[in-house]
């Protein structure tokens, strides 16, 4: 298993949005701004953890990404397996029996699992709730009012005079 930049910054997101999980929908242009992270990169993490559901999308005005079904759940593990990939398995056709790269194969499996078994016991929850402890405190997001039209303003003054040739008509005989 590769422990990559982007299973870092997989991580770092869903603790983000862990800890904004009962707020609205958070979107990746924000979290881009947040973690210095160009949003194309994001977009092709968050692809990936979809596929996985670990995350949900919402669309529209408003929209973005909310933890997944499983979001108490979710491990360290469920996350770097989702961005790295599968677990790789014994590469036996690397590696012929009695080769120089053969004779490490058992102790880096070991590590392997030992890692995963480590990951496996560390939730996302946990590690929201040890930001939350170290006093992160969650920015209240302010409500978007794009594409919401205001109503105008409605003057009391009206004009005594007609606005049409039409209301002229009527107008001139009423007065007379």
């Amino acid at each position: 298993m590769r422990l990559s930049t982007r299973g870092r910054f997989a991580i770092n997101a869903m603790i983000d949005l862990a800890l904004r999980q009962r707020h609205s929908p958070v979107p990746l242009s924000e979290l881009a701004l947040r973690h210095g992270i160009s949003l194309s990169y994001l977009e092709q993490v968050f692809a990936k953890l979809r596929q996985h559901g670990l995350v949900e999308s919402t669309r529209g005005p408003g929209g973005g990404y909310t933890l997944g079904f499983r979001g108490d759940t979710i491990s360290v593990a469920d996350i770097v397996t989702a961005i790295e990939g599968s677990t790789p398995g014994p590469q036996e056709d690397d590696a012929s029996a009695g080769s120089p790269t053969d004779m490490t194969q058992a102790l880096w499996e070991q590590l392997h699992t030992a890692l995963m078994a480590h990951m496996q016991t560390i939730s996302l929850r946990s590690l929201a709730l040890e930001q939350r402890a170290k006093g992160f405190a969650v920015q209240e997001r302010k409500p978007s009012n794009k594409g919401v039209l205001k109503k105008p303003a409605t003057s009391l003054d009206r004009p005594s005079a007609p606005n049409s040739v039409f209301a002229l008509g009527q107008w001139v005989p009423a007065r007379a």
